[in-house]
């Protein structure tokens, strides 16, 4: 067998692209390799198109195997289960740069295959899976444009670092992740810690030129081991099919696009397209729904671009760099620990915020490395009411997902330290409405609850999305563009970008491309970026008009004390099996968090049941002073006297001269088991054993009541 290997620089590695070893019957097969991280990566399309097939089914899976890392998967059946949310978005990142590379009119099923076979926990799957995916294509015989190249980018001390190690990325106030191919960007996405625009821009140009070499890679691996491409006849639409639309349509579409109101819209342009469909059929009786549907949709697309392109004119008659109109309210909700609805337009998010004591923390299965939990998460949830529609009402799907992890990583950065604020947060997105970027609507809306729940953040976050229509001339260069601000759902359809930017006053903290063109140079995306950090100033003061201040913890969420105790204690405090640290729970209702440096977190929704919790654990790892007064229970006698209990497992003898200031014959006509006593220490020996005295601390307490005060006793439940 021919096995080929190419190899490009990526950041401090070599990245090894080999094909020919391994899935010889894939259409294209190729390994990619950096450090110890291997990543195998498939590539099969059909050959014959599916009956009533009328949309481009390319499906990417990418899948962890737990073998990769050397573990166990966990659960009953130690097999792995359904996709992490790493997996879901490493496939979408692998999924949106190649998407726009086919031919128009190739809806022939496309899978792509990516396992990771071996993880270092240093070097990260998923941008060699998206390389690999790139050059599988392009050693295969599947119509593609490629290849693309994929960089991760990190800022160190204010360095940019490609593809940073795990280690690495925990220094990092910067995480980018770049697609390009030879001179242009195609897709990016990540997060940043309030990173000004100028780093920003320094940052995708950088990323731009570290790609080169994994493109370059590909290109001489195609040339070694590349197939001749297939050729299949595509599923495009017939010139008279496209004219006959025009006819009926032509002169009346513009009309129905810019009618104000999505719904009203909708209805406009539904009845002109029946009335095409209908003419069509007339004339050609064996057209096809998707031809209809095709033609209807070029007619359309062609109308918005002149609209906009020679006129300047939006569908719901703003200016190319205008907002809708913006609402906020806060505190919607009675019961809930924070709310805030946020509106853009047609476009509303109603967020829900929950506090929890911080070890409700999510944990995350982390076979390539990487953290291992997070506390604060974000839920979108898209019903399909929002668009005015019936539909599956369920789980999440992909672009759920995709859309929460958009907001959740936007919002990250501002959330306070765990020294700062000791909770985990979730922010529930519920879109109630729907016409455009409700990513960017949760994201406001998500900031807003997080402030009503009384969440002390760093700065608000806002966010705001950017499209761009283009034309290309006879030898498909770009000719002419416009971006234009805040899209709305048809500006996304028939337009040819949604770049989403969000950020503080400050600067980014999270980003997404998505373009249904093969790339568009920097310059373009740096001109949204300063269309989007003008947009985003205006929502942060209409934002800051509906809630302009941090609230107070609402009373309906967990209360917390902090205390710290000597970390030698802490075995102690948590008892065999858990038994102390339990029964402590038990009687006073509060949830307990201990953390390795003995910081003690007590959460609960009772202010008692917090001081109850604080009283016992106290009691269970104090040290034992000498001179000091504790009252405490009696848990045995002896005939030399009576032990009391000091908290925890430590208890005290109280000798049979120290019960009083009289002579006692037996313990038990002073004191019996179960007694509540108040001795004072009067000391410890070199063993540990503690000697107290109930006649020292009445001498003391009959002293104090002469002297008009109360002697001072440690309570020790």
């Amino acid at each position: 067998m021919a096995i080929h290997k190419v190899t490009a620089a990526l950041g401090q590695g070599t990245i090894e692209i080999e094909t020919g070893k391994l899935a010889k019957l894939a259409d294209g097969a190729v390994t990619v390799r950096l450090g110890d991280t291997i990543v195998i990566v498939t590539a099969v399309s059909a050959t014959k198109l599916k009956e009533g097939q009328d949309w481009f089914p390319l499906s990417v899976e990418y899948k962890e195997k737990a073998s990769a890392a050397g573990r166990f998967p966990g659960g009953y059946f130690k097999r792995e289960g359904r996709p992490t949310e790493k997996e879901i978005l490493t496939c979408r990142m692998t999924d949106r740069p190649l998407r726009p590379l086919f031919p128009k009119g190739y809806l022939y099923d496309t899978q792509i295959v990516a396992l990771l076979l071996s993880a270092d926990g240093e070097n990260d799957p998923d941008i060699l899976a998206m390389n690999g995916a790139s050059a599988a294509l392009c050693v295969s015989d599947i119509p593609f444009a490629g290849p693309v190249g994929a960089v991760r980018v990190g800022r160190i001390n204010g360095e940019f670092v490609a593809n940073p190690t795990q280690t690495q990325r925990l220094d990092s106030d910067l995480d980018l992740v770049y697609v390009g191919n030879a001179t242009d960007v195609i897709m990016i996405e990540g997060a940043a810690n309030e990173l000004p625009e100028a780093e920003f821009v320094k940052a995708l140009h950088f990323a731009q030129a570290q790609v080169q070499p994994i493109v370059a890679a590909q290109v001489e691996l195609a040339r070694l081991a590349g197939k001749a491409k297939r050729e299949v006849p595509l599923m495009l639409v017939k010139d008279e099919l496209l004219e006959i639309a025009y006819q009926i349509a032509g002169d009346r579409i513009e009309g129905a696009l810019y009618t104000p109101s999505k719904v009203a819209r909708g209805k406009a342009v539904g009845a002109l397209k029946d009335e095409a469909e209908a003419a069509i059929k007339a004339k050609f009786p064996e057209a096809t729904g998707f031809e209809i549907s095709q033609a209807f949709d070029y007619l359309q697309k062609k109308a918005f671009r002149i609209s906009i392109l020679d006129k300047k004119n939006r569908c719901d008659g703003r200016g190319l760099d205008d907002l809708r109109t913006l609402y906020g309210e806060a505190s919607v909700l009675p019961r809930t620990h924070g709310s805030a609805i946020f509106s853009r337009g047609e476009t509303q998010a109603l967020a829900i915020a929950t506090l929890a004591p911080a070890d409700e923390a999510q944990e995350m299965d982390t076979y390539a490395g990487g953290p291992e939990s997070k506390r604060f998460i974000l839920h979108y949830n898209f019903p399909p009411f929002s668009v005015g529609e019936t539909g599956r009402f369920g789980g999440q799907n992909r672009r759920e997902i995709g859309h929460g992890a958009l907001a959740e990583r936007s919002i990250a950065p501002v959330i306070p330290a765990k020294e700062v604020f000791p909770y985990a947060m979730r922010v529930s997105s519920e879109v109630m409405e729907s016409n455009g970027s409700t990513s960017m609507a949760s994201v406001c809306s998500g900031v807003m609850a997080l402030m009503d729940a009384g969440v002390p953040l760093i700065r608000p976050v806002a966010g705001i999305s950017v499209g761009l229509v283009s034309e290309f001339d006879s030898s498909d260069k770009m000719s002419r563009y416009l971006t234009m601000i805040d899209i709305l759902g048809s500006e996304d359809h028939f337009g040819d970008m949604d770049f989403k930017l969000c950020g503080t006053s400050e600067g980014v903290t999270g980003y997404q491309l998505d373009l249904k063109l093969p790339g568009i140079p920097l310059s373009i995306l740096e001109e949204a970026i300063v269309k989007a950090k003008s947009a985003r100033t205006t929502i942060l003061s209409a934002m800051h008009a509906a809630i302009g201040e941090i609230k107070p913890l609402s009373k309906y969420a967990p209360r917390i004390e902090i205390i710290k105790i000597n970390p030698d204690k802490i075995g102690e405090l948590i008892g065999p099996g858990g038994k102390n640290i339990k029964a402590i729970q038990a009687e006073s209702g509060a949830e307990i968090s201990i953390e390795d440096d003995g910081t003690v977190y007590v959460y609960s929704n009772r202010k008692e049941g917090i001081e109850r919790a604080i009283e016992m654990i106290s009691g269970t790892s104090q040290e034992i002073e000498v001179g000091k007064i504790y009252t405490g229970k009696i848990v045995s006698t002896t005939n030399f006297g009576a032990f009391m209990n000091l908290g925890g497992k430590k208890d005290g003898l109280i000798h049979i001269s120290e019960l009083a200031d009289f002579r006692v014959n037996r313990t038990e006509d002073v004191v019996k088991v179960g007694d509540i006593v108040t001795a004072k220490c009067l000391g410890i020996d070199d063993k540990g054993r503690v000697k107290m005295s109930r006649k020292a601390a009445m001498k003391e307490k009959d002293a104090a009541a002469a002297a008009g005060e109360a002697a001072p006793a440690e309570d020790l439940g």
